[in-house]
């Protein structure tokens, strides 16, 4: 069953990236597709960020306990923690549920409604019409939106640290400036992308293969949802075995 599935998986995606028919139809629905993953996301995404850097800051200065550990790696913790998982995979996990879900619900609405039907029909290549935008947004935005969670964590972690006391402004920003390895910064980028892609094609694939009515289509979103966070998982276990 596994196997069947992945099968049609692949098979949708060869349509999706089928040479689109119009481009300038396609880049409108790119931008506005952009503007739904991006502008729509940016809010619960800074909240998120800002609380997963003041927690990260005060828990590591709880666990500190040792006079002979300088507190200033306080920041190099938060700054490659940050960097490295926490924003790029709980991100992606937010907007699994988010976006996910989104996309599985209209795709198979439009499923059940007979909408994909008719643009078949039509001669209109149906996956790529109305999946490859949000491919294409989704690879654009949430790399993005994981840089701004980037920096949004590391100024909630200075601020939690400095209204706590667990750590000075000073020595956070020692930490933070010291030992820094660019490359984290590419992996980081290179999860994003890989989430990107994972959570619009398979919300995508299960809206598009969505059967019966509004019940299916409410399974389908849930499904689309469970399957994208635990792929993201999967996804983030063997770039870090590749990369690190």
């Amino acid at each position: 069953m596994l196997f069947y599935h992945f099968g049609k998986y692949i098979l949708l995606l060869k349509a999706v990236f089928r040479k689109p028919e119009k481009i300038s139809i396609y880049k409108s629905e790119i931008f506005r597709e952009m503007v739904d993953i991006g502008l729509g996301s940016l809010g619960i995404i800074s909240i998120i960020s800002v609380f997963i850097g003041a927690v990260t800051t005060v828990q590591t200065a709880f666990q500190l306990t040792s006079d002979l550990i300088p507190k200033s790696v306080i920041g190099g913790i938060t700054r490659d923690s940050t960097i490295l998982e926490l924003s790029p995979t709980i991100c992606s996990l937010v907007l699994a549920g988010k976006i996910g879900s989104s996309i599985a619900s209209q795709i198979g609405t439009m499923r059940v409604t007979e909408q994909i039907d008719a643009l078949e029909i039509m001669g209109i290549n149906a996956p790529g019409y109305l999946i490859l935008p949000k491919v294409i947004a989704g690879i654009i935005m949430i790399p993005m939106l994981v840089i701004i969670s980037i920096f949004l964590s590391i100024m909630g972690g200075y601020l939690a640290g400095s209204a706590s006391g667990a750590v000075t402004p000073a020595e956070f920003i020692q930490g933070l400036t010291t030992g820094f390895i660019p490359f984290t910064v590419t992996i980081a980028m290179v999860k994003a992308i890989t989430f990107a892609i994972i959570i619009t094609t398979v919300s995508a694939y299960q809206g598009f293969y969505t059967n019966g009515g509004a019940l299916e289509v409410g399974q389908s979103s849930t499904k689309a949802v469970v399957i994208s966070c635990i792929s993201i998982l999967a996804a983030d276990y063997i770039i870090a075995q590749l990369l690190l």
